[in-house]
């Protein structure tokens, strides 16, 4: 069984693979100073809940934006499964593509993660959208590399801002408001994030199949996807496991 580990500014991710099929998630808030023994206990129960052996773990990767967590989760790894862990974005984790922009040092793990997985399902030209911390648009060309991509501070970032950034503004779900112009406070913020977040969203994927030159696909992936998918009618394939099986591609082409 493979360990897949995503980790993202707000939560983390734990996948279990058995061969090709996804067989267990786990997700945990990110936390930069949570200790190998800390995430050891929480993850090697649940593995026993869902009725298999944390011994049956026999490889591991991990795709993180936090770096100050790889170390303890190197340390669970090589602890507790007795594997070693290979790192997206280290020397010794080939992808298998050319990361074709200006600083390829640059580039996000989990960026080059998702497109990985987007071309490998519905191959490319390709936009990968990950409403994530940050909304991230990334682009695959024809031939699988990585070409560039669109940063955007993510929904709830921008909900979160609007309450702590003001003085009398609540905290709000995302969801779509019965009408555009808010009769009340709440109705008005609410109409704010999703009508704007529909039209930056399609403003952006127009643009981007503009400057390309060629028709791309869209594969959108995080909660968020669902909320909008049905307002904006670009995506050709939400995929809720986008990154899981990221790593799950890139492991099979280390092995080898």
């Amino acid at each position: 069984m493979l360990l897949a580990i995503d980790v993202g500014n707000t939560n983390s991710k734990f996948a279990v693979f058995d061969g090709d099929n996804l067989v267990s998630q786990f997700r945990l808030r990110t936390e930069a100073k949570r200790t190998a023994d800390e995430y050891a206990a929480w993850l090697t129960q649940l593995m026993h809940l869902q009725g298999f052996d944390p011994r049956s773990i026999k490889g591991a990767i991990l795709a993180s934006v936090v770096p100050a967590v790889n170390m303890h989760l190197r340390r669970l790894c090589e602890t507790y499964f007795h594997t070693k862990l290979l790192v997206v974005g280290e020397p010794d984790c080939k992808l298998g593509i050319k990361v074709l922009i200006d600083r390829p040092q640059d580039a996000g793990a989990d960026r080059l993660v998702g497109v990985i997985a987007g071309f490998k399902k519905h191959g490319g030209p390709l936009i990968t959208i990950d409403f994530g911390s940050a909304t991230t648009f990334d682009m695959a060309d024809k031939d699988g590399n990585f070409v560039g991509g669109v940063l955007a501070p993510g929904v709830e970032l921008t909900i979160e801002s609007f309450y702590l950034m003001t003085a009398r503004l609540p905290r709000i779900r995302v969801e779509k408001p019965a009408n555009v112009i808010g009769k009340s406070t709440v109705p008005a913020m609410q109409s704010g994030i999703f009508w704007g977040y529909v039209g930056l969203i399609e403003s952006l994927i127009k643009r981007i199949r503009a400057e390309y030159g060629e028709p791309m696909k869209v594969v959108a992936t995080g909660g968020l996807a669902e909320v909008f998918k049905d307002e904006i009618g670009l995506f050709d394939a939400i995929e809720p496991d986008l990154m899981s099986l990221g790593l799950l591609e890139i492991w099979r082409r280390n092995r080898s």
